[in-house]
């Protein structure tokens, strides 16, 4: 199997974020697509959705990154580029990490930092370094992996809710 540099996606999302939620590095399907969580069998969208009571799911990509940006919320990943073979990020090596504090330093409306499974919040939070009053949240991975516990990531992940702006309201007909 050949062993490919990957690298990630610009941030999406809110320009002005008050939650960031950083994944380790795109998978192949996401790459390819060029879409943050393509893989059909990620849950990402579907668990995210949840925690802020908005169904993510159902809509398309563009809709998707509209609604996360009037709700606040940005996405982005943890390395900038790294080799791999495939899409697991047992696989990342040679990883470089995406400048995390300067993305901090820059968006003075962030609260909350959600870290998408173990190598993002390994890799994320050693980038970091002292994140001040920014709340770091570790949730389990999107992915596919370990389905049957959906249920409790989806309590898991549900922390998030908090951080998201609220919706804006429909006009009231009067």
């Amino acid at each position: 199997m050949a062993v490919d540099i990957k690298q990630c996606m610009p941030p999406a999302g809110a320009a002005d974020a008050r939650l960031l939620i950083l994944g380790s590095l795109p998978g192949d399907a996401s790459l390819l697509a060029r879409c943050y969580y393509a893989h059909p069998t990620n849950q990402f969208w579907r668990l995210l959705g949840h925690a802020i009571g908005d169904d993510l799911a159902g809509l398309d990509y563009p809709a998707r990154l509209d609604r996360l940006s009037a709700r606040g919320i940005a996405l982005w990943d943890v390395v900038a580029a790294a080799t791999r073979s495939g899409s697991l990020d047992g696989a990342i090596r040679s990883a470089r990490a995406n400048p995390l504090a300067d993305y901090v330093a820059t968006h003075p409306r962030l609260a909350a930092i959600g870290f998408n499974g173990r190598t993002a919040a390994t890799i994320g939070r050693r980038a970091l370094g002292q994140s001040g009053s920014i709340a770091l949240i570790d949730l389990p991975s999107s992915s596919a992996a370990f389905t049957r516990l959906l249920d409790q990531k989806m309590v898991d992940w549900s922390t998030l809710g908090g951080f998201a702006d609220r919706p804006i309201s429909a006009t009231v007909r009067r």
